[in-house]
Order: C-alpha cells, then sequence, then structure tokens
C-alpha cells in the first residue's frame, strides 16, 4: 500500500501539464534519434542533456524528458532495423531478422506496427517490474556499509562490458582511464592532484562536459566520417492491415520478452543486447517447426522488440536504488542527478520521492505516448531516414555548445567538451567503448570516498573490505561478472552473428 501510495504521487507529478509536455517532446525525439542508424539511446540522451540546462528544467522535468527520450529511442530504433536492414542500435539487431524479410514481403507496416506493440508490452512489463522490485532493493541497500559500497563499485566495474561485449580487456582499460581523469582536481584531503596549475582544473573535470564530448561530439565526427555518403533510402511503407487476430498471436511473445529482457536489464552486465538475443532464441524454441523464423516470422519481431525495451527499463533498477547504472545510457542519466545535486540510491526514495516516483509514473505513461506516436506517426520517422546527414548534424552541435556554454559561461569549457570529442573519436577508431571511461569518472569519486571511510573506520585494515559476508558475496559476483565474458561472450557472440548470417 506504501508503494502504491508513493506511485499515485508520482502520478501526480507526472501530469502535471509542463511535465506532460516535456514527456511528449522526449518522446517523439527520442523516437526520431533512435531511428537513426548508429546514434542510439546514450548518444541522444549525451546530446540533449545541454539542452536541459539550456532550458533550465527542474530535476524532477529533466529527467521525465530524458529518459522519455531513451524510452522513445528504444522504440526507435527498430525503424531502421525493418525498413533498411541497419539497426537503430545494437540491441535492434535481432529485429532485423524478420522484420526486413516482413518488409520485403510488403508488409512493412504491420511488421513496424508489431515491433510498437511489443516494445509497449516490453516496457510495459519492465515497469511494472521496476514498481515491485526497486523499493524492496532500496530498503535491502540501506544495510550497506563503506566496504559493501566500495565492493558494488568494484562489481559495477567487473560486469561492465557485459557477456556480450567484444574485448573486456578493452573494457577494463576504458574503465581505467575514467577513474585516472576522475582523479583530476583537489582530493578530500585538500592535495591537488593533476591540475598542472589550471584554475579551471582545481574543482575536477566536469562530467557532463566529458559525456557530451564523449557521446555527442566523438559520434559526429565519426558519423560525418562513415555516414557522409550513405544514400541508402528506406523501403516505401504499406498501408497498414494488422488484424486484431495478428495482435493476439503474438502477444504471448511480446509477453515472455519482456520478462527475460526486465530480467537481463537488472543483472549486472547482461543489458538490452542479451534481453533481445534470448527473447528471439526462446521464442524460435517455443514455436519449434511451426514457425518461419528469418523468412518474416512476426513473433521474431515481438520477441526481441520485447526483450530489449524490457531490458532498457530494467536497467533503471540498479540506478536508483544502488546509484549503479545498469546500461550506458543510465550512466548518462546518472550523470544528469548527479550534476543537479541528487545523489541516487537508496536514500533518493526517502529524500527525492517525488522525484523518482514521478519518474517512474512519467515511463507508465511515456509507454502509451510512444504507443501511439509510433503506429500513425511512423510515416513521420520513416521519412527522417532520408534527410541527409549534412541537415542534422549542424543542428545537433548547436544543440550540444549552446548548453554546454550555458552551464558555466566559459569558453574554456567548450574547448575541453570538443577535446574529449576528438579523444573519444580515436578511442572508438580502436575499438575502446565509451561507458567505462564515463563509469569510471561518476563512480570514481564515491568509490575513493568509500574506500578512504572503510579503511579510517578500521586503522587502515585492508581486510575490512571482506569482512563481512554481504562484501564477500559483491567480491564473489564481481569475480564471476569478471571472468564470464571469457568463457560465455565468445558463444554468445558466435550465436547472435550466426542467427543474423544465417537471415541474410
Amino acid at each position: 500500500m506504501e508503494t502504491l501510495g508513493y506511485l499515485i504521487d508520482g502520478f501526480g507529478v507526472a501530469l502535471a501539464p509542463h511535465n506532460l509536455m516535456f514527456a511528449l517532446i522526449g518522446a517523439f525525439l527520442g523516437t526520431l534519434i533512435g531511428a537513426l542508424p548508429g546514434l542510439g539511446p546514450a548518444n541522444g540522451v549525451a546530446i540533449l542533456i545541454p539542452l536541459a540546462f539550456t532550458l533550465g528544467l527542474p530535476p524532477e522535468t529533466a529527467l521525465i524528458m530524458l529518459t522519455s527520450v531513451y524510452a522513445g529511442a528504444m522504440y526507435g530504433g527498430r525503424i531502421s532495423s525493418i525498413l533498411l536492414n541497419i539497426p537503430g542500435d545494437e540491441p535492434a539487431m535481432m529485429t532485423c531478422l524478420d522484420g526486413y524479410p516482413m518488409a520485403q514481403k510488403g508488409k512493412a507496416a504491420e511488421a513496424l506496427a508489431i515491433s510498437a506493440i511489443a516494445s509497449f508490452m516490453g516496457s510495459l512489463i519492465a515497469t511494472i517490474g521496476l514498481i515491485l522490485l526497486a523499493p524492496l532493493l532500496a530498503k535491502f541497500a540501506l544495510t550497506f556499509g563503506p566496504a559493501e559500497y566500495f565492493a558494488l563499485f568494484v562489481l559495477a566495474f567487473a560486469t561492465l562490458g557485459g557477456i556480450t561485449g567484444k574485448n573486456p580487456i578493452k573494457t577494463v582499460l576504458a574503465a581505467a582511464l575514467g577513474l585516472m581523469i576522475a582523479t583530476v582536481g583537489i582530493d578530500s584531503t585538500g592535495t591537488q592532484r593533476y591540475t598542472f596549475g589550471v584554475l579551471e582544473l582545481y574543482e575536477g573535470i566536469d562530467f557532463i562536459i566529458a559525456i557530451v564530448g564523449l557521446f555527442a561530439i566523438s559520434e559526429l565526427l565519426f558519423f560525418i566520417e562513415s555516414r557522409a555518403g550513405d544514400g541508402k533510402g528506406p523501403m516505401k511503407v504499406n498501408k497498414l492491415t494488422l488484424s486484431f487476430k495478428e495482435v493476439r498471436e503474438i502477444m504471448p511473445s511480446s509477453i515472455r520478452g519482456g520478462v527475460l529482457g526486465f530480467i537481463a536489464g537488472v543483472l549486472p552486465g547482461a543489458g538490452a543486447s542479451l534481453g533481445s538475443f534470448i527473447g528471439y532464441t526462446l521464442e524460435k524454441k517455443v514455436v519449434g517447426k511451426k514457425g518461419y523464423f528469418g523468412e518474416g516470422d512476426p513473433r521474431g519481431v515481438a520477441g526481441p522488440e520485447a526483450g530489449n525495451n524490457g531490458a532498457s527499463s530494467g536497467a533503471l533498477v540498479p540506478m536508483l536504488t544502488l546509484g549503479v547504472p545498469g546500461s550506458g545510457t543510465t550512466a548518462v542519466l546518472l550523470a544528469l542527478l548527479i550534476s543537479m545535486n541528487i545523489t541516487p540510491g537508496p536514500l533518493m526514495f526517502t529524500q527525492n520521492a517525488d522525484i523518482v516516483w514521478g519518474v517512474i509514473a512519467a515511463l507508465l505513461i511515456g509507454n502509451f505516448l510512444l504507443l501511439l506516436l509510433n503506429i500513425p506517426l511512423v510515416g513521420i520517422f520513416v521519412r527522417l531516414l532520408s534527410v541527409p546527414p549534412k541537415y542534422l548534424l549542424p543542428i545537433v552541435t548547436m544543440v550540444a555548445f549552446v548548453g554546454i556554454y550555458s552551464i558555466s559561461n566559459s569558453a574554456f569549457d567548450l574547448y575541453f567538451m570538443v577535446a574529449f570529442g576528438v579523444f573519444g573519436y580515436f578511442l572508438r577508431k580502436l575499438e575502446i567503448p565509451m561507458v567505462p571511461i564515463i563509469l569510471g569518472l561518476l563512480l570514481g569519486p564515491e568509490m575513493e570516498k568509500n574506500l578512504r571511510h572503510a579503511l579510517d573506520i578500521a586503522d587502515g585494515d585492508w581486510t575490512v573490505l571482506w569482512s563481512s559476508g554481504l562484501a564477500i558475496g559483491l567480491w564473489v559476483v564481481a569475480f564471476v561478472g569478471l571472468v564470464l565474458p571469457y568463457i560465455v561472450g565468445p558463444i554468445l557472440r558466435r550465436r547472435m552473428n550466426a542467427a543474423r548470417q544465417s537471415a541474410e
């Protein structure tokens, strides 16, 4: 009953006219961003964070808008998968397997509608799971001491690459880079670290600048290089003729995919890519020989779409309750919270209950808004795929520059943002992931603070870090998370690639 009361209060926040308006704007912009191949939700949210500061939005409104962008981008990723056979982001890859064959058969509208309904179901199931699980996990996290929190941060870094990550060693290298950048500035004892006499570095490096540079600016540079000459246009969308019977047939697939996706989103190191993959794989096993997967089976669209959208909402659970992001996009949202002087974690459910439950209620409302947007207005999103990047990129660049300048009115920050963008561009050329760098930058200060606190309590005795059963459990999970990608990862990646190649 207590949770229900908080949720009702959350609807009071989410249904405020200005919050509802920004949820709709976020859902629309997110779908547009998701429809563009290669951008993805993390880049989309990073690009629009400066807009939240430029408009001077309060924390709850900014978070509602950007979580709506996140959800919208997960919906939008299916559009280019179905019409171009190019995933909008990695989790949408499995949608290509049956979505594109449906489009080739003249059923593009049906594939887009089925994927929208499945995305809705997956996200709705995961949001209900978030409502039920998050308060319980937040209460449990109140028992954590500094040693347990340090072990939790180690766990976050150990599972960062995920079992579908390409190169765990590069992930560890990226996390180390992030932790190194986090040490710049004056520490808690008043000692200067790596400031080189530059006044602007005394307070450390602003992670919002780093995020916009590493995600948005590097993506722009990468986008210009890789897609400037890409003239491939989308298929034409036929008139929608989806029947109620066809919708009913995909419902079991959507429910199964949503449940599996939510579990994958909550688990450390799993993520939306795994949610999408297991959603598709399970459907093939359940349907068996009755299906025609790889040739345009609607259940092959519904399963992975419900899985990746379920995982995206599930990834919010560890971010809100523990302050540890469950995905790249939630790492960017975590940065937004910290920049607005809001500390994510178990205390957020009591100290900032209006923000937490306002966002959760907005997710429920946003799911219905996205379903309404993605079926009747899909033609608008399809036409966006034909717009040359040379018209879109200047707008994105302008939003990033104006937003960063509005935060501090400092030209130094703009130069720093561009420097991070160039740095991120070269890292991406080397296939070094961006998310671990951001996570190191975000969690580094808290990790150091908890380590110092734990050692102060124990008079410098390092064994305090594994002195409790809970801490030992977290260290064991961290070790398993670090080793598992080397064992399971190659097998999963081979199966995902085999499924894609067989469909092609």
